[in-house]
């Protein structure tokens, strides 16, 4: 109810169209002007699984711009945040649409390029041919790899160029009409070294464990689910300020497998270190060794729906498991809703559904 008081307040063009709160309809102001867009959500709220419908033409000012929507929505905690975000980008977009029609003055190119060349070619990834977007190149101290899009406008450098990063924070530059991108990249580079200890911790988990989710992880993603076991799983939420502290972390799974792993890491939560990894912290938490990338593949913990017979289902992944620990059976969110709602002996208490398992009847 908080969220959605707080989604009116921020956009109140945008009004939900169903009472559990899975679609949205309106408008998104930018620049003085309405655009029309309407947001789908899943059954269980994730954003990460939603789908955005709009008009041609903000679909088309959008275009350049998908890659990190679909960041965003990842990554944002919830729809009031992501608006925010689209928003923004949106402002952005149509600053940049704007500025392709307005006549660069010769001090613009070469201004521009003699700050290319001051902070050298080897380190531009991409520039158009219009020498209106820059993408720069740029290696952390651990050797990994990042890009940095700048748009800019007309009125280079007086004004400073809208930045595009694959971060889990905002980045926010500071400028002065007499900055240049030299200026941008060293503290682009400064960021990078501030987010170190959160890619190197995320980065661990990814080599040494199994991550269900997200399959190709952005370096904005704050989330893993990693395997446990064949039909038990966690899902672990970084903060990348503070990457060394005990994360959010939630258990999917049966119960009887579920409830001692709640257990242990209730009772086991002071013994967090934050002298040592993350992922070594989890082990010791909870007691358990995560299963090696080594000895196992991934086809042994991706266990496909017992409904629609398949692993991933409009990039959703099953996270519903049977009760029973003689089944275990694992299903889609929608595929068991849509199941259940078809049982005439099955029963709803507000958005709960309880039935029996399509798979053994329990």
């Amino acid at each position: 109810m908080a969220g959605a008081r707080a989604l009116l307040r921020h956009f109140p063009l945008l009004l939900p169209q169903d009472r559990h709160g899975t679609a949205y309809e309106g408008f998104v102001t930018a620049q003085g002007r309405d655009f029309h867009i309407r947001i789908l959500l899943p059954l269980d709220l994730q954003l990460k699984n939603a789908r955005i419908e709009c008009s041609w033409h903000l679909k088309k000012i959008l275009h350049g711009y998908r890659h990190i929507l679909k960041q965003r929505l990842h990554s944002c905690p919830d729809l009031v945040s992501f608006m925010v975000e689209l928003k923004t980008l949106l402002e952005i977009a149509l600053k940049n649409t704007q500025d392709l029609h307005i006549p660069r003055p010769p001090e613009y190119y070469s201004c521009l390029v003699r700050d290319l060349e001051i902070l050298g070619w080897n380190r531009v990834a991409y520039v158009d041919t219009g020498l209106t977007t820059v993408k720069l190149k740029a290696e952390d101290s651990c050797g990994r790899q990042h890009l940095i899009t700048l748009k800019l406008n007309a009125k280079y450098p007086t004004e400073p160029p809208g930045c595009l990063v694959d971060f889990p924070l905002p980045f926010a530059v500071s400028w002065m009409p007499q900055n240049s991108l030299i200026d941008i990249y060293n503290q682009f580079l400064a960021a990078l070294e501030s987010l170190k200890e959160f890619w190197d911790a995320l980065d661990e988990i990814d080599g040494k464990t199994w991550v269900l989710e997200p399959e190709n992880p952005t370096r904005s993603a704050t989330t893993r689910r990693i395997a446990i076991g064949n039909t038990v799983s966690v899902n672990v939420e970084v903060d990348p300020r503070h990457p060394n502290m005990l994360p959010e972390c939630y258990f999917l799974g049966a119960d009887h497998e579920v409830n001692p792993l709640r257990t242990k890491l209730n009772n086991n939560m002071h013994l967090w270190d934050p002298e040592i990894s993350l992922l070594q912290n989890l082990r010791e938490l909870l007691e358990i060794d995560f299963p090696s990338r080594v000895a196992l593949e991934k086809s042994d913990f991706a266990k496909d729906c017992g409904i629609c017979y398949a692993y991933r289902l409009d990039g959703s992944v099953p996270d519903q498991v049977c009760d029973d620990p003689r089944c275990g059976q694992p299903f889609h969110q929608a595929c068991l809703y849509e199941w259940l709602q078809g049982l005439p002996t099955s029963r709803q208490s507000f958005n709960v559904i309880f039935g029996e398992c399509p798979y053994c009847n329990k």
